[in-house]
């Protein structure tokens, strides 16, 4: 037996038994919510009348507006994904294939030797450097890509972000930003464009401060090669083509009806 325990008298039992019947028969008389004494009474309380109805609530004049939706208030800007965009994927870090096997690679992205600087207007062709009458100039600041495969063809998201900057003889104005982005195959032996494309992107210069521009060019589209650890030679070039730039068509100026002439009051009749 513990040290610290004692038997219980048949004296100390008895006081205990009492205890508990005159605790249960109080426990009877009172209430039912604990630790509340409630004093015993002769007669039986009388019934509480029952609650009243509460009144019924008065029409509303209008109902609510419907919530505006999720989806409304969590659409991202285009300036959202554009910065979801760059943030997530890189121009040349490995990055994994949507619906591909894990050896198929995203080519990489690379500026064009010779095209990674925009000069309007371009320079003489006897190759002066006319400082004084530069009027705009552009630039890279990064670029990312995203790919995927779909019924064998690989599919790729090329994201570009570039400044253009007022030069001395600049203003505000409008600059259409020449954008080449070319898929080549550039083994050892000698490069091979696989798909070219030709972007204008239209830039409005506010103020003398310059302005950024962005564009994503979705579905750059080519075959994907035999064996597909070819891709591994594939490099996806950007740069500014000013020759392009000049050759494409400009569209024609709206012809505009002359007016019609209006008749001579005093002219002579008959």
């Amino acid at each position: 037996m513990p040290r610290n325990s004692r038997p219980i008298s048949s004296s100390g039992c008895a006081a205990v038994t009492a205890l508990l019947a005159a605790t249960l028969i109080a426990g009877c008389t009172g209430s039912s919510n604990i630790g509340t004494p409630v004093a015993a009474t002769s007669a039986p309380a009388p019934a509480a009348a029952p609650p009243a109805a509460a009144p019924a609530a008065a029409p509303q004049a209008s109902a609510a507006p419907p919530p505006v939706s999720s989806a409304v208030q969590n659409s991202p800007s285009f300036k959202e994904r554009m910065a979801n965009f760059f943030s997530n994927k890189s121009d040349k870090s490995p990055q994994p294939v949507a619906n591909a096997q894990p050896d198929v690679d995203c080519p990489f992205i690379d500026i064009r030797q010779g095209a990674s600087t925009l000069i309007l207007p371009p320079p003489p062709p006897d190759g002066s450097n006319e400082a004084m009458t530069l009027k705009y100039q552009g630039s890279f600041v990064r670029a990312a890509r995203e790919c995927s495969v779909v019924n064998g063809q690989m599919v790729m998201k090329v994201g570009i972000q570039g400044r253009v900057i007022v030069g001395p003889a600049g203003g505000p104005g409008h600059v259409d930003v020449p954008l080449r982005i070319a898929v080549v195959d550039a083994p050892s032996s000698g490069t091979k464009v696989i798909t070219t494309k030709f972007i204008q992107i239209p830039v409005d210069i506010p103020n003398d401060n310059g302005m950024s521009f962005s564009h994503i060019e979705e579905g750059l589209t080519f075959p994907l090669p035999t064996p597909t650890s070819e891709l591994g030679n594939y490099v996806v070039y950007i740069g500014f083509d000013q020759f392009a730039a000049q050759a494409a068509p400009k569209p024609e100026p709206g012809r505009k009806n002359k007016p019609k002439a209006k008749p001579n009051p005093n002219a002579p009749t008959g």
